[in-house]
């Protein structure tokens, strides 16, 4: 699922394996999506987790991301997977859940099973597995004082990115479109040039175009959604699991995203209106928040 074609920028990583007979998916919120949430969990780490976590990430040697602090490297998980056949095979299905948006939620089916680890560390895992089974996993180990180094980095660095993952609504359902990448879409009125392209896919748009049109940059973004985050709302969020969270974005994505979607014209193009763009920015800032939010909760429970 999500798959989508190679680019120049996946192949920049330094592959060492030409990736023409596999195809990579889209990337949940994109670079940026992915540091405003860890910027924003970050600002509610307590302060002895966040000496654990920045001690933990300074011994990343895999020079995947541009730099070792907590934003860069939630969009590790990313880059690995790019990086070659043998990695995307293991981890690409572990970023998403297929909840199909035509009937209830089965968490059991969308996550292959529920296949056991048998043994197996988190990251040495199944392949066919989901970003809920995995959260739950990495934190598992992140917890366990008894976690080699390695082990402990790779939870680590797998939970900043799965978190949010899970908040991007397209990564928690499913309308047997791939996740949004076989809806080709337009915005009508265009969006800012600072948003990107006004067409491609519907996944794409909630990825990326809908997270760039909440500022200039991460840490502006970040700072942005914190100012807007009260108690009661970080209380609200500093709840549940990650089961819990997938069902709750499978219904964002229901009443948001699929729901007020208009039909495709003609030419097979789905035209986002203006009240349609507008109602996305507001459901992503949310989402980008609470995935902020929930990932200082699970950092702050397992490294307390």
């Amino acid at each position: 699922m999500r798959f989508g074609k190679l680019t120049s920028a996946v192949a920049a990583l330094g592959s060492m394996v030409t990736l023409s007979c596999v195809t990579t998916p889209a990337f949940a919120w994109g670079d940026e999506g992915h540091e405003v949430a860890a910027l924003i969990a970050k600002h509610y780490l307590d302060p002895a987790v966040a000496t654990k976590v920045n001690t933990l990430l300074a011994s990343d040697t895999t020079q995947l991301t541009t730099t070792t602090n907590i934003d860069s490297e939630a969009t590790w998980a990313d880059h690995y997977r790019a990086k070659n056949t043998a990695n995307y095979n293991q981890t690409h299905n572990w970023h998403f859940v297929d909840l199909q948006i035509s009937g209830p939620p089965d968490l059991k089916a969308a996550c292959f099973g529920e296949p056991p680890l048998n043994g197996a560390t988190a990251f040495n895992g199944p392949p066919n597995d989901c970003v809920v089974d995995k959260i739950n996993e990495f934190v598992a180990e992140l917890r366990d004082p008894a976690t080699n180094p390695q082990e402990r980095l790779f939870a680590l660095q797998f939970i900043l990115h799965f978190v949010g993952d899970l908040h991007q609504p397209l990564h928690s359902s499913d309308a047997n479109d791939r996740g949004g990448n076989d809806k080709k879409v337009r915005a009508v009125p265009a969006l800012p040039k600072s948003a990107g392209k006004s067409s491609g896919e519907l996944h794409g748009f909630w990825d990326t175009q809908f997270v760039a049109v909440q500022g200039k940059s991460a840490t502006t973004v970040a700072n942005k959604l914190i100012k807007k985050i009260t108690a009661a709302k970080r209380r609200q969020w500093s709840a549940g699991t990650a089961n819990d969270w997938a069902i709750e974005t499978y219904s964002v994505s229901k009443v948001n995203i699929y729901g007020p979607l208009p039909a495709a014209g003609a030419n097979g193009i789905y035209t986002l209106p203006a009240p349609y763009v507008k109602n996305a920015k507001s459901v992503v800032a949310d989402q980008l928040s609470k995935a902020g939010v929930r990932l200082a909760f699970v950092l702050n429970d397992a490294l307390k």
